[in-house]
């Protein structure tokens, strides 16, 4: 969901110029300064069932957010895309346009010229945001509790696992917290070693 939706945000904050660019990049990176409880709260006031948009959703479509496993996507999203938007839209900018616009001379679509020159111009920058906004959602916690809950096979993640564990089994919060750790850390060890040159 991020990569869908922050990629293309990031092209449009990052080569676009129109009225109101830096709210939108200042309302994309507020999640990064929010206690993620309060970002919970937001998410809440916005996708509630009587919250800005959660009414419209819930009487048009029949769509309610909040508590369940969609619920959860969107808590982790909210929290972690400002990484992902960040990174790729310093990559747009540090990119060489002449490149696209050599492609544009030549013919090519916005589309082809973003899939066949642009994005591999600026993988480096789409695989680091990734990873930090990977990383960033395996550890929410506060934003998912707020907005999801902690539904067991529902909306529990593994941060919510292991703090209810810590409560009752001091021994499975110890090995989840572990599985965690080593999942992580396999994971950016791996994507370090492809995307950085030693």
């Amino acid at each position: 969901m991020c990569l869908v939706l922050g990629v293309p945000l990031a092209w449009v904050l990052a080569r676009l110029e129109f009225p109101g660019r830096r709210l939108v990049r200042a309302l994309v990176t507020v999640p990064l300064v929010l206690p993620p409880v309060v970002g919970g709260v937001a998410l809440l006031l916005v996708f509630g069932r009587r919250g800005l948009v959660g009414g419209w959703l819930d009487q048009t479509f029949g769509v309610s957010l909040p508590f369940t496993t969609t619920g959860v996507v969107v808590a982790e999203a909210f929290v972690a895309m400002p990484f992902l938007v960040i990174a790729v839209e310093g990559a747009l900018r540090g990119a060489d346009v002449r490149f696209e616009e050599a492609a544009a001379t030549l013919g090519a679509s916005r589309w082809t010229t973003f899939r066949r020159v642009t994005l591999p111009l600026i993988a480096p920058g789409v695989a680091a945001g990734a990873v930090l906004c990977w990383a960033r959602a395996l550890g929410e916690f506060g934003a998912t509790i707020t907005f999801a809950g902690n539904f067991p096979g529902r909306t529990q993640t593994m941060p919510l696992a292991v703090y209810l564990a810590l409560e009752q089994d001091v021994d499975a919060a110890i090995v989840l917290s572990l599985i965690l750790l080593v999942v992580s850390v396999g994971i950016l060890a791996a994507l370090r070693d492809k995307w950085v040159a030693p």
